[in-house]
């Protein structure tokens, strides 16, 4: 048991999670600029230079507050957002939750986040100043207020996020697949996202010039195969820089916890170890659909480097992770890291 393991299982458990979430951020903030930065083997994707493949999924620093402190603990991307139109409050507390036997995190946040504006400004700050060697993804959802079946309101929504942030972004995501704001998943039929992703490159198009921002889709590991495939089609046909597989699940099956705990708890996305099979599933129907070249980014239940080496065998370029750091801690990243890349040269 390492000292984190014994803090995590004898304080942080005892505090709100997402007030220890605050507190553990804030702390890297802090600690993570006296750290020297770990290498690993870089990785071409997307015509982008990634100091290797390991990122740390949206989710975490929704507000791009830390980007550069999360890279000195070793993450060679930083996937910041989800970013809204407008800012937004997100769903009522408490919102987020520990099943620390199954290493597993439920959380209903809702887009919490400042909104795209304050989120760009911020960017453009961060743009002036000394910076990490780390590639920066945004990711950007709907605005709750925002009708759901309102096409041309929703994408109107996307295309003020992307207007505002993708002139900072090295790449771009569209995220459909919460299942924390009514109605989002709809997004996921190819019908729908065809044509919001159509929109979005535009918007991106226009406000970044000659630079092509790449343009990815995070969908739900809920998706039906079919459906799964679907979207990998329709990546190919429009010309997507990627897939990332996968987003939160709202399957509660095989959990350790009992199920009257889980049901206490309510409604949410699960993220964490129990998201691993399925979401490994979704990265090998994926490859095996668009061919050797798409980017994928495997993220989902990576807990270990041997889950992380397991990912890119079964053809993710990159892999993300959030749950496996939670529970991991801030040597988290360079362990993952270290066993990846030797797992690389061996």
């Amino acid at each position: 048991m390492t000292a984190y393991d014994a803090l995590f299982a004898r304080v942080l458990t005892r505090v709100d999670a997402e007030r220890a979430h605050h507190l553990g951020f804030r702390a890297v903030r802090v600690g993570a600029r006296l750290l020297p930065r770990p290498t690993g083997e870089r990785v071409r994707a997307m015509g982008l230079s990634f100091p290797h493949r390991l990122g740390l999924a949206a989710g975490f620093d929704k507000n791009a507050v830390g980007i550069d402190a999360l890279a000195r603990l070793g993450f060679g991307h930083v996937e910041i957002g989800t970013v809204t139109g407008e800012p937004q409050p997100g769903n009522p507390t408490p919102r987020l939750f520990r099943l620390p036997a199954d290493r597993a995190v439920l959380n209903r946040m809702g887009f919490n986040n400042d909104g795209a504006e304050a989120v760009a400004s911020r960017l453009a700050a961060r743009a002036q100043r000394s910076r990490e060697d780390v590639v920066l993804g945004v990711n950007i959802g709907k605005t709750k207020v925002v009708p759901d079946d309102d096409q041309a309101a929703v994408q109107a929504d996307y295309e003020k996020s992307a207007g505002l942030l993708a002139p900072y972004a090295d790449y771009l995501v569209v995220n459909v697949s919460s299942p924390n704001t009514p109605g989002l998943r709809s997004l996921q039929s190819v019908e729908r996202l065809g044509p919001l992703l159509a929109a979005v490159r535009a918007r991106a198009d226009q406000v970044t010039g000659d630079r092509r921002v790449p343009l990815l889709v995070k969908i739900a590991p809920d998706l039906a195969d079919e459906d799964v495939l679907a979207v990998a089609d329709l990546a190919l046909a429009t010309g997507l820089g990627g897939i990332i597989a996968t987003n939160t699940t709202i399957s509660r099956a095989g959990l350790v916890t009992p199920e009257a705990e889980v049901e206490a708890l309510g409604a949410g996305g699960l993220s964490g170890a129990p998201l691993r099979e399925r979401a490994l599933e979704v990265l090998r129907l994926l490859r095996e659909r668009v061919g050797p070249d798409l980017t994928l980014v495997g993220v989902g239940g990576i807990s270990t480097a041997a889950d992380a080496r397991e990912r890119v065998e079964a053809g993710a370029t990159l892999v993300q992770a959030y749950t496996g750091f939670i529970y991991g801690g801030p040597t988290w990243p360079r362990r993952i890291l270290s066993g990846l890349t030797e797992g690389e040269r061996a």
